[in-house]
């Protein structure tokens, strides 16, 4: 045996590091893509070791063993987080879950609450001066290597060097173990591409150029990557680096250059994914991995503007609480840090979180939205913490909702055949109105083409969508911000009252073909409010009936002319030939916009109203 570099670290095989350990041990192995595959199969193999506690962040290796009743009864198992390859045995009692947050971690090793005997390791070769590095795991392996009290680190040329916390001195680690094998490769598992598609599709949405992400770990969330080539100067402040966002920094979508924290730099607490991602963190100084205790912790994530938070759910009750970690009482993954990305983007000036999952799960036969949570379900994130969720069928928007709104934007993002037996659900649990009803059974992804924005004379852009059941408060506060003279030129009688009466039977007749209303957008601080509408309704084969109001103080903008045109491109696709409208005499706007817009148009007078004919002019 000899010293490294003046160091203590014993250079020894992997047998004699292990022979080291004694019965009754608590012993910690490095996480993840990390973890010293060589060591780990040495201390399972090693007949004389008994009473071991073993704890993991995320086991891969240790799966390998979790059939054989002779490591059970040797060894037994703490995780604290349960992959893929875990999860049955987790079900099957064979291995204990710890659940924490990541970010906690470490703290639990320093004041000894884990108490941690032997911490096994795989660092990159030392250099001159002596220093290796953790690698792809840093996360909770660097507390856990301070707070051991023996440390064994396997040497393998194949562990990246990275730059960041996870330095360690050759002085540091009691015996050293050289040993070269392939770091363990996960392949990005596959998703149907049609749903992440088009889940990306209102993700890329929500997402500005030169905002910093944080993905969240889970097959959907790096799926949606392959689909951001349009998005410019993006950041990265996240827990886990994958082979998703290579393409991205080479491309140079992600140039981390806009952060206001860290820039310039990548930042994550460890790497998970094939050679492709190692060899390109290797050396880099584009990425920094810091300790999880300091990436993961919402004042930290909250210092980045702009700062999104993508991650995934198992299932959201119609109140928005989100299961991440079990179906029911089978464990699926760990608590992880979802909840504390979520709160840093709430700290984030600008910042916002999203929950993006599929609408359903095994094959479509079940609902990922659901009425309650499956019994024995975990709470990963609260209901007042979530504020976008995303699915293939839209967009729902739970901050600052009461639990009525907040049903109806998840129903509406539901799949279309769970939407009505959803609403029945509600209704017994008491959260909407007995007369409230379902969103359409229909999947609106073809009203996508009827979005539109503007920017308007006064400097701020307007983004026109069809009206949806959940803008019920919205339009609501649109029709109480109208002055009496506008209201009584729109309805030619002085209204109101805007009652849920009306909000029910204007949403019953909306078909978005045949009857849809329009909705002009202006952000106001962190919302968006509605100044205007525009509507048309079927007449006949041939004619819709036309009507829009613009709020006062955005008149004169634009805005009408604007919104004819998009209605007319809307019914024009959908088979008519002209639009009616119905106004008053006193309205000279309403007619001079009507023969600005349409060449060939009529006016007839009928009693105390003007009707107006106006022809489509072919395309």
């Amino acid at each position: 045996m000899s010293n490294v570099n003046g160091g203590k670290g014993k250079v020894v095989t992997a047998e004699e590091a292990i022979a080291t350990i004694k019965n009754g041990s608590r012993v910690f192995i490095g996480s993840g893509c990390g973890e010293p595959q060589h060591l780990i199969h040495t201390l399972a193999n090693n007949q004389n070791m008994n009473d071991i506690m073993v704890f993991q962040m995320l086991a891969h290796t240790l799966a390998d063993y979790l059939n054989d009743q002779t490591f059970l009864q040797r060894f037994s198992v703490k995780l604290f987080f349960v992959p893929v390859n875990m999860q049955q045995a987790a079900f099957e009692g064979k291995v204990d879950y710890i659940p924490t947050y990541l970010s906690q971690l470490p703290q639990l090793f320093k004041n000894k609450q884990i108490v941690i005997d032997t911490v096994l390791i795989q660092i990159s070769p030392p250099d001159m001066f002596g220093i290796a590095s953790l690698g792809v795991s840093v996360d909770v392996t660097l507390e856990a290597v301070k707070s051991a009290k023996t440390v064994i680190a396997q040497i393998n040329p194949r562990m990246p060097r990275t730059h960041g916390d996870g330095f360690i001195h050759v002085k540091d680690i009691d015996y050293l173990v050289p040993f070269e094998e392939e770091l363990i490769c996960i392949d990005q598992e596959t998703v149907d591409e049609k749903t992440a598609s088009r889940i990306a599709q209102y993700v890329k949405d929500l997402i500005d150029d030169g905002s910093t992400l944080q993905v969240g770990y889970g097959h959907m969330p790096y799926a949606l990557l392959q689909y951001f080539g349009n998005k410019n100067d993006l950041g990265i402040h996240t827990h886990m680096i994958s082979d998703a966002f290579i393409p991205l920094i080479k491309q140079g979508v992600i140039t981390n250059k806009y952060k206001n924290f860290m820039t310039g730099r990548a930042v994550a607490t460890f790497c998970m994914g094939t050679r492709v991602a190692y060899d390109y963190i290797d050396n880099n100084i584009q990425f920094y991995f810091g300790t999880a205790d300091w990436v993961n912790t919402p004042g930290i994530i909250g210092k980045n503007d702009n700062f999104i938070s993508i991650s995934s759910a198992l299932e959201i009750d119609l109140t928005g609480q989100v299961c991440s970690d079990s179906v029911g009482r089978q464990f699926f993954s760990g608590t992880g840090d979802q909840a504390n990305f979520i709160r840093g983007a709430t700290l984030s000036k600008g910042g916002l979180s999203i929950i993006a999952l599929p609408s359903t799960a095994k094959g479509g036969q079940v609902s990922r939205i659901v009425a309650n949570l499956s019994a024995g379900a975990g709470v990963a994130t609260l209901r007042a913490d979530v504020n976008f969720v995303v699915t293939e069928f839209g967009i729902a928007q739970l901050k600052g909702k009461s639990i009525s709104q907040r049903v109806i934007e998840l129903c509406q993002i539901a799949h279309p055949d769970f939407r009505e037996s959803l609403i029945e659900e509600a209704k017994k649990n008491r959260y909407i109105f007995p007369d409230q009803l379902p969103p359409l059974a229909e999947d609106l992804i073809f009203i996508e083409e009827y979005k539109s924005r503007i920017k308007l004379k006064n400097g701020k852009t307007m983004s026109l969508r069809p009206l949806l059941p959940s803008d019920e408060i919205a339009y609501r506060n649109f029709f109480y911000s109208l002055t009496k003279e506008t209201v009584y030129m729109r309805f030619f009688h002085v209204v109101t009252i805007f009652s849920r009466e009306m909000a029910q039977r204007d949403w019953a007749t909306i078909d978005y073909r045949n009857n849809i209303s329009l909705i002009g957008l202006v952000p106001n601080r962190d919302t968006k409010e509605v100044v205007a509408v525009g509507t048309y309704a079927k007449m006949d084969a041939t004619w819709a009936e036309v009507a829009f109001v613009v709020r006062e103080d955005f008149q004169n903008l634009g805005i009408a002319r604007y919104i004819f045109m998009e209605l007319e491109r809307i019914a024009s696709a959908n088979g008519f030939k002209g639009f009616f409208a119905t106004t008053l005499p006193e309205n000279t706007a309403m007619i001079h916009l009507c023969k600005k817009c349409f060449a060939d148009t009529k006016i007839t007078t009928n009693q105390d109203e003007i009707d107006i004919w106006m022809k489509f002019t072919p395309k």
